[in-house]
């Protein structure tokens, strides 16, 4: 094992000279991450969702004012008059609302849908938009009972009601399937599986082919070393370069980015070092059968990039199709993402990751046997 830990850190030392490497190892990524942590930005907490909604409030009485609270209450989230386009649906309170409460009439609201929203949105918002009714009317109740007179109902009577502490709550969230990763909760863990995969099939697959050109290998082979030492080797010092990309991202994401990581951090760690171990195996194996560097680089590129984006690193697979999802079922990325957003987006402990864990080793065992098979000095 001497020699393995040997030439892995001598592979290692070699790698942090080339100032590039820097480049592609932390600059690039941690821009990617940042700005694809903003477009990916969802509205809120995932678990909870809160579509926009336009309130227009015609009603200048007190009763428009508690219903317009009661509706903020329900988590309803409000958008401007002067940016109206993004709401899911409109919410009119007439002018006559609070009269005809006082009078005992009664008064319709307005809700608008509109033709390019979501179904989803849609029936949340009239959930809410009937919770909040209930919650007037329950208040409008006891302070008509408190006082005996509907009509001599005053703000301040009704303020004093709505102060009181609510001798009930109720805590609810949605059940179903899982929400969608979004935020930097979905970049961090989409962009360092990503340029994990590429930047150990680029090293460990040039570094291969330009060792085999200029006779290093075959120099290695003279030592007593063997052949499954030096292939474990090249490995070891690929999963040392990935550890250090996947200290610093964790480090960044914890205290720059805020992602969920706290307990689950040691699952997130040995998936990320499970799936590094694959890409650098994947990286020798390809700087084992092609033996130009250039071509090496350019299929190591593309072959990153199709499984960034096949596995789910540049789009939450929960809103792609069905087909998507079982092609990202056949790459090492599209399993390191399932474990990755199981305990940082969805909070699942051990029992939910052992899957794909155990799936990633059986990649990363694939991977090393065929790189000893096609081994070449």
């Amino acid at each position: 094992m001497r020699r393995v830990f040997d030439l892995g850190h001598a592979d290692f030392r070699l790698f942090l000279k080339h100032k590039s490497a820097y480049v592609w190892l932390f600059v690039v990524p941690l821009v990617f991450v940042y700005f694809m942590g903003f477009a990916a930005r969802g509205p809120g907490d995932p678990f909870n969702r809160t579509p926009p909604v336009l309130i227009e409030n015609a009603d200048t009485n007190f009763l428009g004012r508690v219903l317009w609270e009661e509706l903020n209450a329900q988590q309803m989230r409000r958008w401007s008059l002067t940016n109206r386009e993004p709401a899911a649906r409109v919410i009119r309170i007439p002018a006559e609302f609070t009269a005809n409460a006082l009078q005992l009439k009664p008064t319709k609201l307005r809700l608008l849908q509109r033709n390019d929203s979501g179904e989803a949105d849609n029936w949340l918002i009239e959930a809410r938009l009937l919770r909040a009714l209930i919650a007037l009317n329950g208040h409008l109740l006891e302070a008509a009972t408190a006082s005996n007179a509907p009509a001599g109902m005053t703000e301040s009577g009704l303020r004093e009601i709505l102060a009181k502490p609510e001798p009930v709550s109720l805590r609810t969230r949605f059940a179903g399937r899982q929400p969608v990763p979004s935020g930097f909760n979905f970049s961090l863990p989409g962009n360092l599986v990503m340029y994990l995969m590429m930047n150990l099939l680029i090293f460990g697959g040039t570094t291969m082919a330009a060792e085999r050109r200029n006779g290093v290998i075959k120099r290695l082979m003279t030592c007593p070393i063997t052949r499954l030492e030096l292939i474990t080797g090249k490995i070891y010092g690929l999963m040392l370069l990935g550890t250090i990309q996947i200290l610093f991202f964790l480090a960044v994401g914890k205290m720059l980015f805020h992602v969920n990581l706290g307990a689950n951090l040691p699952a997130v760690t040995l998936t990320l070092l499970l799936f590094a171990w694959v890409a650098g195996s994947l990286g020798v194996l390809v700087g084992s059968l092609i033996a130009a560097e250039d071509r090496v680089a350019g299929i190591c590129v593309m072959a990153s990039l199709l499984m960034a984006a096949l596995g789910g690193c540049w789009w939450p697979l929960e809103i792609g199709p069905p087909l998507l999802k079982t092609i990202s079922l056949c790459l090492p990325t599209g399993w390191a993402l399932q474990a990755l957003h199981q305990v940082i987006s969805f909070g699942s402990n051990w029992a939910q990751v052992t899957g794909p864990l155990a799936v990633l080793l059986g990649f990363g065992v694939v991977a090393n046997i065929l790189a000893a098979r096609f081994f070449r000095n």
